[in-house]
């Protein structure tokens, strides 16, 4: 009895510990997913806003929200190209870590950029530009290069892999047609040999109608014809075999 008691407690507690291993999951991935999309939206609402500032002002406010919308846009593209490519290309892991190093300096430079949008000293700010668009173009080439290099790679394999498939269909739609090219030799065949050959009979009978042609000068009269597996196609009527004909008498000779 205290051994069933011992084993139902024990029951208890794992069903228990269960119950909250599973809750603390559920909660971790609910409140990931919260947090992403907070983030998602928030990235949202402030790209939208550099959009904005980027069109309805002019001067160091309006080019300082478009460096920043550049940089954000071409980084942001370059990290979904990789990870998506990631996942089938094993080869862009060293990639995504050059782009990793690279986001660093991109994200430095966006929190420059974000920092100057609200200094008041707009004529310091305007003598930093040069440099701060240099900065920009850059970091963009950078990730355009490796983004595109990304794109280039993925479309080569796919190109490589269709010329396959392509080449393995055209075996495949040939050894369908194989039929057509069966029947096609075999009309060439019995059409040219007519009356004075035809194919070899299989096994014992058609090795020894072989070897006795091979040994036949030309010109001397052969064996006693054997029966043809395949008579000569007649065009006006299917094709016939020796064992379907019907020998006609031949006609007498009236004195």
């Amino acid at each position: 009895m205290d051994v069933v008691i011992t084993i139902l407690a024990l029951l208890a507690i794992a069903l228990v510990a269960l119950g909250v291993y599973a809750t603390v999951k559920a909660v971790g991935v609910a409140k990931r997913g919260v947090e992403r999309t907070v983030t998602q939206a928030r990235r949202t609402v402030e790209d939208t806003t550099l959009r904005a500032k980027s069109l309805g002002q002019v001067g160091v406010a309006g080019e300082l929200a478009q460096l920043r919308l550049s940089l954000r846009t071409s980084m942001r593209a370059t990290q979904d190209a990789l990870q998506a490519g990631a996942s089938e290309d094993a080869s862009l892991s060293e990639t995504i870590v050059l782009f990793e190093r690279l986001s660093v300096h991109g994200r430095e430079l966006d929190d420059e950029l974000k920092r100057l949008e609200r200094e008041p000293d707009r004529s310091t700010v305007a003598s930093r530009l040069p440099d701060l668009r240099e900065r920009t173009e850059r970091i963009t080439h950078s990730a355009e290069s490796l983004r595109w290099a990304a794109r280039d790679r993925a479309r080569k394999f796919a190109d490589d892999d269709l010329d396959l498939l392509s080449s393995e269909i055209d075996m495949e739609a040939g050894a369908l047609r194989h039929w057509s090219e069966t029947e096609s030799g075999t009309g060439t065949g019995t059409g040219t040999t007519g009356t004075g050959g035809s194919r070899p009979q299989a096994g014992s009978a058609g090795t020894a109608g072989f070897d006795a042609a091979a040994e036949t000068p030309a010109g001397a009269p052969g064996p006693a014809a054997e029966p043809q597996a395949i008579t000569a196609r007649d065009p006006r009527q299917r094709t016939v075999y020796s064992w379907e004909k019907t020998d006609r008498p031949e006609p007498e000779t009236r004195n």
